[in-house]
């Protein structure tokens, strides 16, 4: 499964982007889809997780409220809605996706893109 991320850039805080994770070859209705992203000098985080439906979800405490995860299968694409986007929200955010995972945890992920640069300017 090739995942390609896009949608990332420079926004000012309290502003908003969607990121965008669309796969190719491959029926992305047969896979879970998750959000991670890692800030400069610190480890990749968990940020949001979509069941295969789309039916669940799940968001770390820190984006709850703000970010939503969603899916369009008929396009083979994940995108996550950031709003009222903060500074520390400043990372490059990878998309993920796996037969079963829907944890936190990034290496129960099988599949990667590429990632894509969210800065968010105060």
């Amino acid at each position: 499964v090739q995942l390609q991320a896009s949608g990332g850039g420079l926004v000012q805080a309290g502003g908003s982007l969607r990121l965008s994770c669309a796969t190719s070859g491959r029926t992305f209705s047969s896979y879970t889809g998750g959000w991670f992203r890692q800030a400069p000098g610190k480890e990749r985080e968990f940020v949001a997780t979509i069941t295969r439906s789309g039916a669940w979800t799940y968001y770390a405490d820190s984006v709850k409220g703000r970010f939503t995860i969603s899916r369009d299968n008929a396009k083979n694409t994940v995108y996550l809605q950031m709003n009222s986007l903060k500074p520390e929200d400043t990372a490059v955010y990878y998309c993920a996706a796996d037969r079963l995972s829907t944890g936190g945890d990034p290496s129960g992920y099988t599949y990667w893109g590429q990632g894509t640069l969210v800065t968010v300017s105060s």
